[in-house]
C-alpha cells in the first residue's frame, strides 16, 4: 500500500496500483482510469476513491465496468512530479516493448513502475467488454480552469464535445511518449482531463464532477441516477462558461541545464500580446511569438515543458477537417509534390519540406496527421483517423 497526502483535504489515503473497481450487473462498456502519473498530483486519485466509495455504499445499478489505475507511486508516496523519470513521457512502442521483456528493473524505479501499469492496462483490454474509454486525470501548477487535451481523432474529438470545458487539441505532437498518445494508438478513445491546480480543493471537485459525467456520457449510468445537473453545471461554471477549441500552435522546452524562470502570475488561457515578456531562460527574455492565450505555464521544480502558446480553432475548420476525414480524402496527398507513404499501410507520410514548403502543418492538420521532425527537412506525419476502432462505439448514445 501506498500512503498519498492532499493539501486540500489535510489528509492522507492509501492505494494500490488499482486504486479501484466498480462490475456492473449489466453488460455494457469499459471505463479505465488513470490518476497520479505525475506524483505532485494527487487531486485525481482523492476524486476517484470518493466516487468508488459513493457507487459501493449506494449500490447503484451500473452497465459495464470501470476501473482506476494509479501512475507513479513512489512519486506520489514523497509529493513530487517523477522521481528518476517523468512517467507520461516514456511510451513509445519499442520501449514499452523493451521493458516488458526485460527482468532486471533496480536502478529504474518509474521503468518499473510502468511495466506494473502496463499489465494492468493489458489484462484490464483481454477481459474488457468493448467499448473502452480512457480517462487520464491530471493537475497544473498554476491555477486553471477545467479543459481536456485530446488527441485529434474523430473520435475522441465527437465524445469530448460532451463536455461544458475546453479542449485542447494537437497536444500529442509537442510531448514525446506521453501515455495517452501510446493509448490512441490502440484505437480507444483515450484524452486527458485537468481538473484545476495541484493543490486546491475546487480541483478534487472538479474531478469528482468529470468522473460522474463521463460514467453518464459512456452509458453506464443514467442521468437521473446522480445529480447530474449539479455535476455539469459545476464544470460550466468553474470553466467560465467556455467549451472553445484550441490548438497547439508553439511548445517552449526546457533543456536538462536551463535555469528557466517564468514570469509571475500568468495564469491558463490567459490572452497574451506578441513581444510580451514571458519568461526568462538562462538570463535570456522569451517573448510571445504571436497575439494569443498562454497554456499551461510552469510554476513547479520538474518538468521541460516551459509554457504551450494556444490559439482557437474556427468551426467551420472543424467541420471541413470531419468531411475530408470521413471521406478519405488524404489518399490523394501522395499526388502532392514532396509527400510520400512511408509504408504500405499508408498510415504515416513523409514531407519533404524543401519541396513540400507550401503546405502548411495546419492543412496536415485539417486531415488528421499530426507531425514529428525527422530532420531539418523532413517531417513524418501520422494519421490518427488509421488505427480508430469507429465500429467499437457505433451504438453509444454520444454516437448518434
Amino acid at each position: 500500500m501506498t500512503k498519498v497526502y492532499s493539501k486540500a483535504l489535510n489528509e492522507f489515503t492509501q492505494i494500490d496500483r488499482l486504486i479501484g473497481e466498480y462490475r456492473g450487473e449489466q453488460p455494457g462498456p469499459t471505463l479505465i482510469f488513470t490518476a497520479g502519473i505525475h506524483g505532485n498530483e494527487p487531486a485525481g486519485i482523492f476524486a476517484l476513491k470518493d466516487v468508488f466509495k459513493k457507487l459501493q455504499s449506494q449500490n447503484i445499478s451500473f452497465k459495464g465496468n470501470m476501473f482506476a489505475i494509479a501512475g507513479n507511486l513512489s512519486a506520489l508516496e514523497k509529493g513530487v512530479r517523477y522521481k528518476e523519470a517523468d512517467l507520461n513521457r516514456v511510451w513509445h512502442e519499442d520501449s514499452v516493448s523493451d521493458i516488458c521483456n526485460r527482468t532486471d528493473h533496480s536502478s529504474e524505479k518509474e521503468l518499473l513502475e510502468q511495466k506494473e501499469i502496463y499489465n494492468l492496462i493489458k489484462t484490464i483490454i483481454q477481459n474488457a467488454t468493448a467499448p473502452l474509454y480512457f480517462f487520464d486525470l491530471h493537475t497544473t501548477s498554476s491555477e486553471t480552469i477545467p479543459f481536456v487535451t485530446v488527441n485529434d481523432s474523430l473520435l475522441n474529438r465527437k465524445f469530448t464535445q460532451q463536455y461544458p470545458v475546453p479542449m485542447i487539441l494537437g497536444i500529442e505532437e509537442f510531448l514525446d511518449g506521453p501515455l495517452l498518445s501510446y493509448i490512441n494508438e490502440l484505437g480507444y478513445v483515450a484524452f486527458g482531463y485537468e481538473g484545476g491546480q495541484h493543490d486546491t480543493l475546487e480541483s478534487i471537485n472538479n474531478h469528482i464532477a468529470f468522473i460522474y459525467l463521463s460514467i453518464v456520457f459512456c452509458g453506464c449510468l443514467k442521468r437521473s441516477q446522480i445529480e447530474y445537473q449539479k455535476n455539469y453545471d459545476l464544470l460550466y461554471k468553474n470553466s467560465m462558461r467556455s467549451q472553445v477549441i484550441y490548438e497547439i500552435i508553439r511548445r517552449h522546452e526546457i533543456q536538462t541545464k536551463d535555469h528557466f524562470v517564468m514570469e509571475p502570475e500568468f495564469t491558463n488561457f490567459q490572452p497574451i500580446k506578441k513581444g510580451q515578456l514571458l519568461a526568462k531562460s538562462n538570463g535570456n527574455k522569451i517573448v510571445a511569438s504571436e497575439s494569443v492565450q498562454i497554456f499551461m505555464p510552469l510554476y513547479q521544480g520538474k518538468g521541460d515543458d516551459g509554457f504551450f502558446e494556444i490559439r482557437s480553432v474556427p468551426k467551420v475548420f472543424l467541420n471541413l477537417s470531419a468531411v475530408l476525414r470521413t471521406i478519405r480524402f488524404d489518399k490523394l496527398l501522395p499526388l502532392l509534390p514532396g509527400v510520400t507513404w512511408s509504408n504500405n499501410k499508408k498510415e504515416k507520410l513523409i514531407v519533404n519540406l524543401k519541396v513540400a514548403r507550401f503546405f502548411s502543418k495546419q492543412f496536415f492538420h485539417l486531415l488528421g496527421y499530426r507531425s514529428k521532425q525527422i530532420d531539418s527537412t523532413h517531417l513524418r506525419m501520422k494519421n490518427r483517423e488509421a488505427a480508430s476502432r469507429t465500429r467499437d462505439y457505433k451504438g453509444a448514445p454520444w454516437m448518434s
